[in-house]
């Protein structure tokens, strides 16, 4: 066989990795995964792009929080990928291929308030739980104990994330621990009164 020969009937064989799983489960667990990681991808970049136009008084908080939680995020996708080409899939190609498979929307907005930024990422989040869950029951039908056990540290992530993000949007704008409003009394609340009686004569 010539060396141009050869090198087409590379590009021709099949990516058949060696696997011990029924033949109709590496199509179903693959594309169950990919799924996934197209809303992994999708999630990653939308957390990342919050991260970088997060604004207001609570600038650093915010922007820490969503830079640890997009690494999160984008440290499960070589994982997933992986899983699939381990069990003899095939997995995304491209920003296209992304694109076509993600269930996680997009926000392209010019302006984002920072409280509607975690709001959407809390509920995104949340949204992913019970996707993982699906997959989960997939792996699970075809005896496939390593993609469950991994999906299930996922699971674990997303929903400390969406906990994160659920307390940190819960007060929607308002601050707890701020001053208590004046009361009916001349403008002036109880303790402002008592510290006032304090010091006078």
């Amino acid at each position: 066989m010539t060396k141009a020969k050869d090198a087409a009937a590379r590009r021709l064989a099949p990516l058949d990795t060696p696997t011990d799983l029924r033949p109709n489960a590496a199509p179903e667990i693959s594309g169950a995964l990919n799924i996934l990681l197209a809303d992994m991808f999708a999630l990653y970049l939308k957390t990342k792009n919050f991260h970088w136009h997060v604004s207001g008084p609570h600038f650093r908080d915010y922007h820490l929080l969503l830079d640890e939680q997009g690494e999160q995020i984008f440290a499960t996708t070589d994982a997933i990928a992986e899983r699939v080409r381990k069990i003899g899939g095939t997995t995304l190609r491209s920003i296209g291929h992304i694109g076509r498979l993600q269930r996680v929307l997009d926000n392209d907005a010019d302006f984002v308030t920072p409280l509607d930024m975690l709001a959407e990422l809390r509920d995104d989040n949340k949204q992913l739980v019970p996707s993982l869950r699906e997959a989960h029951a997939i792996c699970d039908k075809h005896d496939d104990v390593a993609s469950a056990s991994l999906i299930e540290n996922w699971i674990d992530e997303a929903e400390r994330r969406t906990w994160f993000l659920f307390e940190a949007t819960r007060w929607q704008g308002s601050d707890p621990f701020a001053r208590p409003a004046a009361r009916a009394n001349g403008g002036e609340n109880r303790g402002n009164l008592t510290a006032r009686r304090r010091f006078s004569g």
